[in-house]
């Protein structure tokens, strides 16, 4: 009996060994994956504020035609939700963070009337939203961990596309913001119509929609703003895609820090009972061979 369960720990360590080398790989991986994506998070940043920075000077320039641009729906008909997950999982709470905000969301917006449609991105959304009855319009997978500026370009015009055509009055996105390593947090934001962006910085006194100085703009201010939009747009849905894979990959490093962790108190314990079983069964075949020496002995002696 106690070799059998000997042999069973044994079994058992080996696996959770071979186990904990997989997750310490993953983790490693993701470590230096983490560093990758934070870079293109910086890079990416003066194009985005570049662009924010644009788009209040033209819309501060023509405030009529930004109207149509620009602004928040009071009471939307119909919003669409764009919802940024993984392609893969054993990311902690990463995935479910995001998925389980967009159903709370969803659940807002029908409660008040409005008729709701869902994109996603990532393989981990669509199971999601089909096992709790939401249907997606659009699912867009195979670049999560490492987006590029055309994928960007290509989800903008599928979820610009019944804006424009009037179908669709609000678009919003939820995605994970990356803070810092250690601070991640899911955020909801406005893509269309674009908020007015503000200057980070300024006072509530320096916000109002005027020029300083001379500004020419050629062509005028209202086809500036409807080839700038679309740009705006896609430059949102690129920094929300580089910030969720940066997010993605920190939570897989925690994550796998974890598992690894959990690996080598799984295998201290489990290595402590075998110990404890070897020694049962050590001090059970001494005792059975002293009782066998005694017996012979006194079986001599009669």
């Amino acid at each position: 009996m106690a070799g059998g369960q000997e042999r069973t720990l044994r079994r058992r360590i080996r696996s959770v060994q071979s186990t904990r080398k997989i997750t310490k790989a993953m983790e490693l991986i993701a470590a230096s994956r983490i560093v990758r994506a934070q870079n293109r998070i910086v890079a990416n940043r003066p194009f985005r504020e570049g662009m924010e920075r644009v788009l209040r000077l033209t819309a501060a320039a023509d405030p009529t035609a930004a109207t149509r641009l620009l602004g928040t729906p009071e009471s939307p008909r119909h919003v669409g939700i764009l919802a940024i997950a993984g392609d893969r999982g054993l990311a902690g709470s990463y995935n479910s963070g995001v998925l389980r905000a967009t159903e709370r969301l969803v659940a807002e917006h029908r409660a008040n009337g409005a008729e709701v449609t869902v994109w996603s991105v990532g393989k981990k959304a669509p199971p999601y939203f089909r096992y709790r009855g939401i249907a997606t319009a659009r699912s867009f997978a195979g670049f999560a961990d490492r987006p590029e500026f055309a994928d960007a370009r290509y989800i903008a015009a599928v979820v610009a596309a019944p804006f424009v055509s009037g179908e669709i009055d609000l678009v919003q996105l939820l995605s994970t913001r990356f803070i810092s390593a250690g601070t991640q947090r899911v955020e909801k934001l406005q893509m269309l119509p674009l908020p007015l962006p503000e200057a980070e910085g300024e006072a509530p006194e320096q916000t109002d929609d005027k020029l300083e100085g001379y500004t020419e703009f050629e062509p005028e201010p209202a086809k500036l703003l409807i080839e700038l939009a679309p740009r705006a747009l896609e430059a949102e849905i690129f920094a929300a895609l580089l910030e969720g894979a940066a997010s993605f990959f920190t939570a897989q490093q925690r994550a796998m820090a974890a598992a690894t962790d959990n690996a080598d108190e799984l295998v201290r314990t489990l290595t402590r009972v075998m110990n404890r079983a070897r020694q049962d069964a050590i001090t059970t075949e001494i005792m059975e061979i002293v009782g066998g020496a005694e017996a012979l002995r006194q079986s001599k002696g009669a």
